[in-house]
């Protein structure tokens, strides 16, 4: 995801023809469920079972994220302009890039929501210690305790969100960033602190996402999975750019995992936008998931 972002005023531009990316995949709607909470830590349910039954609010449409959370302003002029009805927050964890947040607070949360946003809330903790990018090696994970370093920051992350106001049946996702899952060693420490995280937001009676790139994160979360892994995550947000939004043609996930209302895709990234007057820059989303509910 983004390590720095911006916006600026300007002139308006219009789009056209946007709609057409949500194609077959799905039409823009929001549906709401009614129960006790996420389930076990078991991998069986990720192959199927509707994340409504377990109190999940789910988004199906368009959504944005970017790097330093908007004005209400800005927020108000896109909801009315833009094609987007949901947005990625960037709402704590110690590799976040972008940790001076000057509108994020539980009064732009409710406003958001007030406007009609919907909200997918990122927590970006400590990466692999295999990650890719330079930027975010002085954020690698503890090899001697991965699965308590990341149910502490699983219990930070849900910490976060209770005070920006987003209540239990969240989801929160785990910003996870590129990183060399042929490393065997590297990636058992990844999966050990992946899994505490989401041990940890799950027990809070919040859904654990979990975001990083097709080839990398993904690939080895959907590996854990077919190998029978517990405390995976309930839904993926999977980084492939520059292609055709879908959520069903990613073949680094079997078609029939992490489904129904499980599933996230950025296809485009480091791009400006400019609608009802302000410019940004954003990554692109098409998303059929759980998002934050709001208090």
């Amino acid at each position: 995801m983004w390590h720095t972002k911006r916006f600026s005023r300007t002139v308006l531009v219009t789009f056209a023809a946007f709609a057409a990316l949500l194609g077959a995949d799905l039409a823009p709607a929001v549906a709401d469920g009614r129960s006790a909470g996420p389930s076990s830590g078991s991998s069986r349910h990720l192959t199927g079972g509707d994340p409504r039954a377990q109190g999940a609010k789910i988004f199906r449409g368009q959504a944005f994220d970017t790097c330093r959370t908007p004005s209400s302003a800005v927020m108000r002029a896109w909801y009315g302009a833009s094609p987007f009805k949901a947005v990625g927050v960037y709402i704590g964890g110690r590799a976040r890039a972008c940790t001076n947040q000057p509108h994020l607070d539980a009064g732009w949360v409710r406003r958001a929501d007030a406007t009609g946003w919907k909200l997918l809330p990122l927590y970006v903790g400590s990466q692999s210690y295999c990650v890719r990018a330079s930027n975010k090696r002085a954020f690698t994970m503890s090899r001697r305790n991965p699965v308590a370093q990341g149910g502490s920051e699983g219990r930070d992350a849900v910490r976060q969100a209770r005070k920006l106001g987003m209540g239990k049946r969240s989801a929160i996702y785990l910003d996870m960033e590129a990183y060399d899952n042929s490393n065997t060693a590297c990636a058992l420490t990844t999966l050990r602190f992946i899994q505490g995280w989401n041990r940890a937001v799950r027990k809070a009676g919040y859904f654990p996402g979990f975001y990083s790139s097709s080839n990398s994160g993904i690939e080895h979360m959907e590996g854990a999975r077919k190998a029978g892994r517990k405390n995976l995550p309930e839904m993926l947000w999977f980084a492939r750019w520059r292609v055709q939004p879908s959520l069903n043609n990613d073949r680094y996930i079997a078609r029939h995992a992490w489904k129904p209302h499980r599933r996230i895709h950025q296809y485009d990234g480091n791009v400006s936008r400019t609608y009802g007057g302000y410019r940004l820059n954003i990554d692109r989303n098409l998303v059929d998931a759980p998002v934050a509910v709001v208090k």
